[in-house]
């Protein structure tokens, strides 16, 4: 490779756009590195250094060979600052879903940007989008669209199956709000499935954190004979301080919903038996019930549920 060009793929740190070399060099140069299989063209006037490709002969595109990051880099000098990382992408750059190597990249531009879109890089056009904040702010370096229409438009593009999960994630981790994210639900009339986003937002709004306290919140802890329980609410003895998953206030009851995963390990288990005994110092009673009988015996637990509330409600108080 030429020197000149090498120093230039260099300081790019394996990546070159046609317009910085040819400031420099001659084109043939760079087309002499790309004969050469030194350089290999990822996105119209972007070159990479043949080394950050991966082998995978079962990849054809050269920007799905390249390790998500690099691919990024790519784009983005390929974009020159008219387009913003969005949808899937963008959830990736908030760290609420994890984007596989050789999915295709997402981003949001203007009508008139003059961006179309290249394989691997899908480019969606925007009406009101500008590429600045509040719509546009930066993540991991790189331009990305709010959280809040990140989630908004990638829950389309998610199975069922994978759909609560950012958004769970989002609100758990306070990136957003499920007010705010109502708010972005408004500008999105046509979303595919709409009405199972806005329960999934009135549910984390009632103070659900998790897709096991939605389930028991829809099917087994409702009810006329139920409570109103409070959610998440937050209680500090001493040094610590708990969030308690669903509290009947009068009966001084606490019921906790066990994960299929985390409260099967032992030190997690240790963890849940202090804090019980401590809610205990200050008359709460803990009441937990395991992943597995929440989903396949809801009649049983709810039976369960109301006979202890009616064994702490006070003397003259308790139903029927």
């Amino acid at each position: 490779m030429n020197g000149v060009l090498r120093e230039l793929v260099a300081r790019g740190d394996g990546l070159v756009t046609r317009t910085t070399v040819e400031q420099v060099v001659p084109r043939w140069i760079l087309q002499q590195a790309c004969g050469a299989g030194e350089l290999v063209r990822v996105l119209p006037g972007v070159f990479v250094a043949t080394h950050l490709l991966d082998h995978r002969p079962q990849q054809p595109l050269a920007l799905h060979r390249l390790d998500p990051s690099v691919a990024r880099r790519a784009v983005c000098a390929w974009a020159r600052g008219r387009a913003a990382f969005s949808h899937l992408t963008a959830l990736d750059l908030w760290g609420l879903r994890r984007q596989a190597q050789g999915e295709p990249l997402h981003l949001s531009t203007t009508i008139d940007s003059g961006l179309r879109g290249q394989p691997g890089a899908r480019v969606h056009r925007r009406r009101d989008f500008t590429v600045e904040p509040p719509q546009v702010l930066v993540r991991q370096g790189r331009p990305v669209t709010h959280v809040e229409r990140a989630l908004v438009d990638s829950w389309r593009m998610l199975s069922p199956a994978e759909q609560r999960a950012p958004i769970i994630k989002a609100v758990n981790n306070r990136l957003t709000t499920p007010k705010r994210l109502v708010s972005a639900l408004r500008g999105a009339s046509k979303l595919p499935d709409r009405g199972a986003l806005r329960t999934l937002l009135t549910r984390l709004a009632e103070g659900c954190r998790s897709p096991l306290e939605i389930w028991g919140h829809e099917h087994v802890f409702v009810g006329p004979e139920m409570p109103t329980f409070q959610r998440q609410v937050r209680v500090t003895l001493g040094r610590r301080t708990m969030y308690l998953d669903l509290f009947a206030e009068r009966e001084q009851v606490n019921i906790e919903l066990d994960g299929a995963t985390t409260h099967g390990d032992p030190r997690q288990r240790e963890i849940d038996l202090r804090r019980d005994a401590l809610l205990a110092t200050v008359g709460i009673l803990v009441v937990r019930f395991a992943h597995r009988r929440l989903i396949h015996e809801p009649d049983v637990v709810r039976r369960e549920t109301l006979a202890i509330l009616a064994t702490r409600r006070p003397t003259g108080a308790r139903r029927g």
